[in-house]
């Protein structure tokens, strides 16, 4: 089941939150939320404002806050994040990491990227019916990935979006590394990228960076579980980030280091069934991103609690404190997992 330990520095006490035990597995729709299993049409996809400030500044990378960050086109590319595909490459170049729920309550990567790309990235691995949802919000991008169900193929032909999966982009991909198929698809996003020309820029999506908001709790460590897999974030004041390890073990990255971003968002959110099965027949989760609910956010060595909120399908979430004010996140890389806000029922 789904819940989330804080660890208060420097005392070791650890608080328990209800809130983040996993999700109730219904066939319903979301209360306060309004993304069905149904992607919407380019038609029908309001856009966000592109002229609205990225920070509280007025300057830097709408994803990152970074000043001066090269402002690309958006590549978004799902990346597998189980055991068989460890250490995964080119995450540490990424702007945004979403982490979502998949079947068998393992999780997967959504890995967003404008301001830098790395040689290479995976490996690569299918699409899920959630993505569709959470990616109109960067407008028309790039998005790469490796298979999906029959099913779900139409969904995707409507999606405001330009597939550079290995159907239409293959020579951006390769085999290589000590792991086994189906964990050893990698991809260039450069070479990606040369088939998007397209593609929208990075824009607002409702990320506030700057000075941190008055309040939050010193904190050491935060775990947040999915209902088969956990991950813990440590603060690591040397580097300035948070570390993260996933199911005990510190998760490290192809290039070297550990990752790890400079936020990390654990976003409450009601997950509930799709009409979409894996071949074993597991039901695939679909998270309700669209509406409102509590986060917590994590930066400089301090936890906060926080709001989100998200109108449509077509615009990017904002984070607020209890008072209302922005909640600011730190410059850099930035996490956001989005873990079940209700109680776990057997499927």
């Amino acid at each position: 089941m789904s819940d989330l330990h804080v660890h208060k520095g420097p005392c070791t006490a650890v608080l328990s939150a209800a809130a983040l035990t996993a999700v109730t597995l219904s066939a319903c729709s979301g209360s306060g939320q309004t993304n069905s299993a149904a992607p919407p049409t380019t038609a029908n996809t309001p856009t966000a404002s592109a002229s609205s400030s990225p920070t509280t500044s007025g300057t830097g990378h709408p994803f990152t806050g970074r000043p001066g960050a090269r402002n690309g086109p958006v590549l978004a590319v799902k990346i597998d994040n189980t055991r068989s595909a460890k250490p995964q490459r080119g995450l540490r170049s990424a702007d945004i990491i979403y982490v979502e729920q998949v079947e068998g309550g393992l999780s997967r990567i959504m890995a967003v990227f404008s301001s830098a790309l790395p040689p290479q990235v995976g490996p690569v691995r299918s699409a899920r019916i959630s993505d569709l949802h959470i990616l109109p919000q960067f407008g028309r991008p790039a998005f790469a990935y490796s298979g999906v169900q029959s099913k779900m193929k139409p969904y995707l032909a409507r999606a405001s979006l330009i597939d550079v999966s290995p159907d239409t982009t293959g020579g951006a991909y390769t085999r290589a590394g000590p792991n086994p198929a189906p964990y050893n698809l990698y991809a260039s996003p450069q070479r990606l990228l040369a088939k998007a020309a397209t593609a929208t820029k990075a824009r607002d999506v409702g990320f506030r960076f700057g000075t941190a908001p008055p309040g939050g709790t010193a904190t050491t460590s935060f775990t947040a579980r999915y209902p088969a897999t956990s991950f813990v974030f440590r603060w690591s004041a040397k580097e300035h980030r948070w570390l993260a390890s996933q199911d005990g073990r510190p998760d490290r990255a192809a290039e070297g280091g550990q990752l790890g971003g400079q936020t990390i968002v654990i976003q409450r959110v009601r997950t509930t069934r799709s009409p979409f099965h894996d071949f074993l027949g597991n039901y695939t989760p679909l998270v309700r991103t669209v509406g409102t609910g509590t986060a917590t956010v994590l930066r400089d060595g301090k936890a906060y609690d926080a709001r989100w909120s998200r109108a449509s399908e077509g615009q990017g979430t904002t984070y607020t404190t209890p008072s209302g004010r922005p909640m600011t996140f730190a410059p850099g890389q930035v996490w956001v997992l989005f873990v079940n806000a209700g109680r776990p029922v057997t499927p």
